[in-house]
């Protein structure tokens, strides 16, 4: 089946598929999705520059009374808010004995030391030395400049998002056996939605890639429909595109919830026990609509922030398990890409 062209203010967001296509019996994709396509393109996004700067967490994740804590390329850090609303940030290794700091509690905006009670509120003290930090309104950042090795930029560089008072935003995090280009390059393969994620993608279409002599903000543009009941679907048309080395956003260029972006940012954890690395994905997804009666929908946040959660806790079951192989084939020189 084409895929019909979506329109931004058709009337009604959903279509009837007309003539669905089994699974087995969908147009196969394999030639398309070239190895050095992707490649390219994964070149190119490690190109770019992140100022060093990492995703840790979500910015609900923020509580008044413990820090978010995570781990960096091994390092670990905590964030917390201070006294004055300020963010704070720095090593979650107390310099004095080196408990963790994450398991201490925050009072009155001071992060305490459950070992000794060593109190940081947020300046240099003792040898602990603070980090940058950003908080975006969706996701919370620092930046280690000793495991990026870049020019320090003083902001993360945040893709361009509808405004949060007028959208729904949900957080998913998963942690996978690979490598943040394992990741990346996942996302840099649409060929594999209708494919690999029946149950939420058909008759998925590229029809964009981008240019393999330059460099600039182009990327590969979808025809896809997502299911949702029987033979209902919601035609868009989706660009994926790589702002930083770590980093991959889709948005919905056309058809419902035009405007609406799922960033997906990849941030290295360190190896487990056995030596093989890890890597966290942070999938932010900042919903909008025009339809009026998105207003009411987002009255009900809470729901909806699970169900979106959920949907992309399904997705990225497969996607890191693709990943995964892809880093297992890397590692011992067997991958054919």
């Amino acid at each position: 089946m084409k895929l019909p062209r979506p329109h931004p203010r058709a009337r009604y967001p959903l279509a009837l598929r007309r003539r669905p296509v089994r699974w087995e019996k969908q147009q196969p994709t394999w030639r398309q999705a070239r190895p050095g396509v992707i490649a390219q393109a994964l070149k190119r996004a490690q190109a770019r520059a992140s100022g060093n700067w990492y995703v840790v967490g979500a910015t609900r994740d923020l509580r008044d009374d413990r820090p978010l804590a995570g781990t960096v390329a091994g390092h670990e850090v905590v964030v917390w808010r201070t006294a004055d609303g300020r963010l704070a940030a720095g090593p979650g290794v107390c310099p004095h004995l080196g408990a963790p700091l994450a398991a201490g509690p925050v009072r009155c905006g001071t992060l305490v030391c459950h070992w000794h009670g060593l109190a940081l509120t947020g300046g240099p003290v003792a040898g602990w030395e603070p980090l940058p930090v950003h908080d975006d309104g969706v996701l919370v950042w620092v930046r280690l400049d000793q495991v990026g090795g870049e020019l320090p930029l003083p902001a993360p560089v945040v893709p361009d998002r509808p405004p949060l008072s007028q959208s729904l935003a949900a957080v998913y995090r998963g942690v996978g056996i690979c490598e943040p280009e394992d990741i990346v390059a996942n996302r840099l393969d649409p060929w594999h939605g209708a494919w690999f994620h029946p149950y939420s993608f058909v008759d998925l279409t590229v029809v964009g890639t981008p240019d393999p002599g330059e460099d600039d903000d182009e990327g590969f543009t979808v025809d896809v429909s997502f299911k949702v009941a029987g033979r209902l679907v919601v035609p868009v048309r989706a660009v994926f595109t790589t702002p930083g080395p770590r980093t991959v956003v889709m948005r919905i260029a056309e058809g419902e919830g035009r405007g609406s972006v799922v960033e997906t940012h990849a941030t290295p954890l360190g190896p487990d026990e056995t030596g093989r690395p890890r890597t966290a994905v942070v999938e932010a997804v900042v919903a909008c609509s025009e339809r009026p009666g998105f207003a009411a929908a987002r009255a009900a946040a809470p729901v909806l922030r699970r169900i979106m959660t959920a949907a992309a806790g399904r997705l990225w079951r497969d996607d890191l398990a693709y990943a995964e192989r892809r880093w297992l084939l890397r590692s011992t020189g067997r991958f054919p890409g």
